[in-house]
């Protein structure tokens, strides 16, 4: 990763017009998930998109040459918290949730984003373990501006999580993101307020809670992508690209 990377306002723009295209393609892609619906086919249906909108699928052959991510999308069911390899085998059932995370190239900028949605109807747990999720990365958005650090944004995924019986997953982290799919610096979901790098004007970073049902410690499978949680309970991912901006903070997806 790439340290210390400011973009010019211009890139923001189009880092932004990208986002609100792959915006668009996440959430059509989520509108698709039903029981019987295989993971493949989701990643069919955001590829082409993906494609018909100029860019290209940032994931798809990311990674080690000998062994490169084979899709565009990332689909994590249930158990597995991220990088979850799409499969015709993979039929989503009645009750499960999927996490949705996609990457798209365009204009030669990146952008990243993630939600995890239900599959038919779920768990009270589920649904609790989704909304505090969302209410996480939220909490964590608000303290983006110019002066304040990346401890304040981990402190307050962290909190929001904790609050509500949730973890965090502390192996895997958010990141900046515009020239490359993943720059520096780094952006923990957990930490202290008041300690980290200080946030500036320009910066533009993926900021993505991963909770957990009960632990966060995650296990990283033989196919070499696949992470899961440990004890085999529930994990959710969501995700946005933020940039920091004279006034505060802007959502580009």
């Amino acid at each position: 990763m790439k340290k210390g990377l400011i973009k010019t306002p211009e890139e923001i723009n189009i880092i932004g017009e990208g986002g609100r295209l792959l915006h668009n393609i996440l959430h059509s892609t989520a509108e698709l998930i039903k029981p019987g619906i295989s993971t493949w086919e989701l990643n069919e249906f955001a590829e082409q998109e993906i494609t018909r909108v100029g860019g290209k699928p940032s994931f798809k052959n990311y990674g080690p040459k000998k062994n490169p991510f084979p899709a565009g999308l990332c689909t994590s069911v249930n158990s597995v918290v991220v990088h979850g390899i799409p499969s015709r085998d993979v039929i989503l059932r009645d009750g499960d949730i999927i996490g949705l995370d996609i990457g798209m190239e365009y204009k030669s900028l990146f952008t990243d984003t993630a939600i995890t949605v239900p599959v038919g109807k779920i768990s009270d747990v589920a649904k609790r373990l989704l909304e505090t999720t969302k209410k996480s990365l939220s909490a964590a958005i608000a303290q983006v501006r110019s002066g304040n650090r990346i401890g304040d944004i981990a402190f307050c995924a962290q909190t929001t999580a904790e609050s509500a019986g949730f973890s965090v997953v502390r192996d895997l982290v958010g990141h900046g993101v515009g020239y490359e799919v993943h720059e520096d610096p780094m952006v923990p979901n957990y930490g202290k307020k008041g300690t980290g790098e200080v946030l500036r004007e320009g910066m533009v970073l993926a900021i993505e809670p991963m909770l957990c049902e009960f632990d966060y410690f995650v296990v990283f499978e033989p196919d070499g992508w696949t992470i899961s949680t440990k004890d085999g309970g529930l994990s959710a991912h969501f995700e946005h690209t933020v940039a920091v901006t004279k006034t505060g903070m802007r959502i580009l997806t």
